[in-house]
């Protein structure tokens, strides 16, 4: 598996993360969620995400990792979601780390982010001040940011932050203009989430919810996979995008992974296939904004 400096926080990560979502849904066993992640370092898988809202994420990370956390770079996400403290507070952030911390085992979460909030969030000087403060201790190495959008901008422009999440797929290319190039500048590490594109090219028609967004760009883009699956395309596209530290993606097993782990050694696109695929974005884009 590649490995890719992490911006300047000091870390190399894995072309390819997994991102532990489905990880902590009660349909995912104790033998099935431990085989996955063994799985995963084993197959040289080393960025696990999770967040404070994916259920027993944190907890299995922890149970089942702990012993290999010299393998492994931690990220999490929160500002909200804990008892009997209001949302996007210091105090809900402080509680939020120590929380992580104590579930996943560690005396130190890699990049800890501020979990899609709106950008008059993002700016506050007594959240960033709380998210510093435990980056001072040791309790986290790199604040970040997952969100899209101006808040996505602005958190890169700020100087604030050493990482940033955001959407990077075939349909989703909002960020390759400014985000992604200055991020790569200022050597703030990129996380790119849902590279799949929810896997929207399996619908046979307009779905609902949040799969419609995708679908509907799709067609107006009326991308054509060639000799190559959709995932594949895809998945190569989006890992491969430049300015991108790691791309994560979701699934509780084992095959899925390994599969993609096989994907991604395959290297980036022909560059003439990537090009027809940011042109058919760029031509047909209807000032699409990133999908939070």
């Amino acid at each position: 598996m590649e490995r890719r400096p992490f911006g300047k926080t000091g870390l190399d990560v894995s072309a390819l993360g997994l991102g532990a979502g489905s990880l902590g849904g009660d349909d995912v066993t104790e033998d099935a969620a431990e085989h996955l992640l063994h799985a995963a370092v084993d197959a040289g898988v080393t960025l696990f995400d999770t967040a404070r809202s994916y259920g027993a994420s944190e907890e299995r990370i922890g149970r089942y990792l702990s012993h290999r956390r010299a393998d492994v770079v931690l990220s999490s996400k929160g500002g909200y979601g804990v008892e009997g403290v209001a949302d996007w507070t210091p105090e809900v952030l402080t509680r939020g780390i120590e929380r992580a911390l104590t579930l996943m085992k560690t005396d130190r979460i890699d990049v800890f982010h501020m979990h899609s909030c709106p950008q008059d969030v993002a700016m506050r000087e007594d959240l960033l001040l709380a998210l510093e403060r435990a980056r001072e201790a040791g309790k986290i190495l790199a604040m970040g940011y997952s969100g899209e959008g101006e808040a996505l901008a602005w958190a890169v422009r700020s100087g604030r932050f050493g990482a940033v999440q955001c959407s990077v797929n075939l349909f989703d290319q909002s960020s390759f203009e400014y985000v992604l190039p200055a991020a790569e500048h200022k050597g703030i590490g990129v996380i790119a989430k849902r590279p799949l594109a929810n896997a929207v090219w399996r619908h046979r028609e307009w779905p609902r919810g949040d799969h419609a967004n995708y679908w509907e760009r799709m067609q107006a883009m009326q991308l054509d996979p060639g000799d190559l699956d959709w995932h594949e395309l895809a998945l190569r596209f989006s890992v491969f995008t430049p300015g991108v530290s790691s791309a994560i993606v979701g699934t509780s097993r084992v095959e899925h992974l390994l599969k993609d782990v096989a994907i991604v050694s395959k290297g980036p696109l022909p560059l003439p296939v990537r090009q027809r695929i940011c042109t058919a974005f760029a031509s047909k884009s209807r000032s699409w904004m990133g999908h939070v």
